[in-house]
């Protein structure tokens, strides 16, 4: 009798576990195909069921080439102003275009950083917003775009850097409180997470994907130069330690994938040289240490006429590297 109890109660506690088991499959069932769970991983997405017990790869973010929202509606912005010492009446401003739709820790972010002369507005003023919206219906894959605003109120060349004698604090800026402020409660894991910019907020974009490799995994420059190149002193003694093409060999860097633009005509001086041929001698080096990278030389000088043309190309780049499926729960 005791044998025969036994059998029966554990065949109907399989049986429990395999309607429990098949329910929370089902219940993990995203609209794509996916599955994951209610608790959000380290990095603050949804870590799967299946991966997080085997290890397996995670898929990356599926195209649907001309189905996605901002192929029927515009994206829309807004302009959030977050409190920071050093910007104008004390606080800094990001403007923001999200796609149709709620925000979501799957919904990729690209941050943009302007040049020396300029602000957001430049890049707002360019038709970044329109034109990148364009790309995504044409790929199919959506994105957060972010431009945050990097001058400071003594006029000083910033470099997107903290200045060695405290005055601002703009890196700081750029990679915690703006990164807060655009992904909120819904916090991007680093391999969805990008950052571009031009001439300046191209050096920028290397500068500070290779110095916090934790946060990005994809660095776009746009007539960008990788030396220190630094008129106001921002950096104070302590130079090298800001230059991208002495940042190369830490193994931590090793992943980030590199797109360098730059117009064949553009010779915009530096203090020493110009930025004609930057974008060859930077891929040199990171060929050298088998990174990935990809250059583009468009016709022309050191204009956004020449630069938003290219936006297919970048959005192509970023859309590859966010389609790769990423190995286990991506923790940095």
């Amino acid at each position: 009798m005791f044998t025969s109890f036994t059998r029966r109660t554990t065949a109907a506690a399989l049986a429990s576990l395999t309607v429990a088991v098949a329910a929370a499959l089902a219940a993990l069932r995203t609209e794509d195909g996916e599955t994951g769970t209610a608790d959000p991983g380290q990095d603050g997405r949804p870590v799967g069921a299946a991966s997080a017990m085997l290890g397996a790869e995670r898929p990356g973010v599926l195209p649907r080439p001309g189905e996605v929202a901002v192929c029927r509606r515009p994206g829309r912005e807004e302009i959030i102003r977050v409190p920071d010492p050093g910007a104008p009446e004390g606080g800094r401003p990001i403007w923001v275009r999200r796609p149709p739709g709620p925000d979501s820790a799957d919904l990729p972010v690209l941050y943009l950083l302007h040049g020396s002369t300029g602000t957001h507005e430049s890049i707002t003023s360019a038709g970044a917003g329109p034109l990148l919206d364009r790309e995504m219906c044409r790929t199919g894959v959506e994105f957060v775009v972010a431009a945050p605003y990097g001058q400071e109120v003594g006029g000083s060349d910033t470099e997107w850097g903290d200045a060695a004698d405290g005055d601002f604090r703009i890196e700081t800026f750029v990679i915690e409180k703006a990164v807060r402020a655009v992904e909120g409660d819904h916090p991007r894991p680093r391999h969805l997470r990008a950052i571009g910019g031009f001439s300046m907020g191209g050096y920028g974009a290397a500068a500070l994907s290779l110095r916090h490799p934790d946060l990005y995994r994809q660095a776009i420059s746009w007539a960008g130069y990788f030396r220190v190149d630094d008129p106001s002193g921002t950096f104070g003694d302590d130079p090298d330690s800001h230059a991208p093409d002495r940042l190369l060999d830490d193994p931590a860097v090793r992943d980030i994938r590199f797109l360098l633009i730059e117009g064949t005509e553009d010779h915009t001086p530096l203090q020493v040289g110009s930025i004609h041929g930057e974008a060859k001698r930077f891929a040199a080096l990171l060929a050298e240490r088998d990174m990935a990278v990809q250059t583009h030389f468009p016709p022309g000088g050191h204009t956004y006429d020449v630069w938003t043309p290219t936006f297919p190309e970048a959005v192509d780049f970023l859309v590859a590297g966010w389609r790769q499926p990423v190995a286990g729960v991506d923790q940095r």
